[in-house]
């Protein structure tokens, strides 16, 4: 799926091409503007077609390599409008929820592996019909959008399908504090309970959950996804971000395994899960 992320970069590459055959000395080729910045070839041509995201530095040296260094700030204001892809709450709703859960269907269905971090409610793929219903009526009220729960919770649902495929792998964590979140009434948080009890073992989950007492290199902020160790959505209060950059990427996974070492799989998740679950009840 081409995201307006990368048709952004695609055309910054194409920007890239045109200072370089067209430099002041004379048209360059890739080889000889690779050899002078001391770069691999590729580099220069994954960054002409849109396959790699540029540093600040990168811009600087192309600039002043192709003999445009007055190109620079036009550049590098490229670069910052596109590197944190901010998609604003209010558009993306406008139409309701089930667009936006369409979207996350197509970034689903061609991932292979997924790292997560939950911090605040269930992840989606795991969520009951009940459950994303209330998560659902919620988010709707706060934005003041159309109110198509019930397209948006088959939406949902059927992206679910992906844990079922061959081949696919969900590498979930979640802080025990979203498993006590009372975003549904008590008997439709137990069920969704119930629901990630019976999730864990499976072959294409792997469910890690950070216990509210455990020792923690970091604090357990923001939720986020890691799309196939390529890009990285993450959400605020007003708008849902799409990072895409080998530096941001590994970033966030350096924060996700950071999690990870605080969080307990198998066995003692499901312990966790059912003492949050008995504690409800009582």
């Amino acid at each position: 799926m081409s995201t307006d992320f990368q048709k952004a970069r695609e055309d910054l590459g194409r920007r890239l091409r045109t200072l370089r055959t067209e430099s002041p000395h004379g048209p360059l080729t890739g080889t000889a503007l690779s050899a002078t910045l001391g770069w691999a070839q590729s580099k220069v041509s994954k960054l002409e077609n849109g396959r790699q995201t540029p540093t600040a530095e990168d811009l600087r040296a192309w600039a002043d390599a192709t003999g445009h260094p007055g190109a620079y700030d036009e550049l590098h204001g490229r670069l910052k409008g596109f590197e944190s892809h901010i998609r604003s709450w209010r558009r993306q709703l406008s139409s309701g929820h089930r667009p936006v859960q369409e979207t996350w269907n197509e970034v689903t269905a061609a991932a292979r592996v997924l790292h997560v971090w939950d911090s605040f409610a269930v992840n989606g793929l795991l969520q009951t019909p009940d459950y994303a219903r209330y998560v659902f009526e919620s988010y709707a009220t706060l934005q003041n959008s159309p109110r198509d729960t019930e397209d948006a919770v088959r939406a949902r649902m059927e992206r679910q399908r992906w844990l079922y495929q061959p081949g696919r792998r969900l590498e979930l964590l979640m802080w025990e504090g979203a498993l006590r979140a009372r975003v549904c009434p008590p008997e439709v948080l137990a069920g969704q309970l119930d629901r990630l009890l019976g999730v864990v073992g499976m072959d294409t989950v792997r469910l890690g959950i950070v216990p509210m007492n455990a020792a923690l290199r970091l604090p357990p902020a923001n939720a986020f996804w890691i799309v196939d160790e390529r890009l990285v959505i993450t959400e605020d209060w007003h708008a849902e971000l799409w990072l895409d950059g080998s530096d941001t990427v590994a970033l966030y996974r350096r924060v996700w395994e950071s999690l990870c070492d605080s969080a307990v799989f198998g066995a003692e998740a499901r312990h966790v899960i059912a003492r949050v679950r008995q504690a409800m009840v009582a």
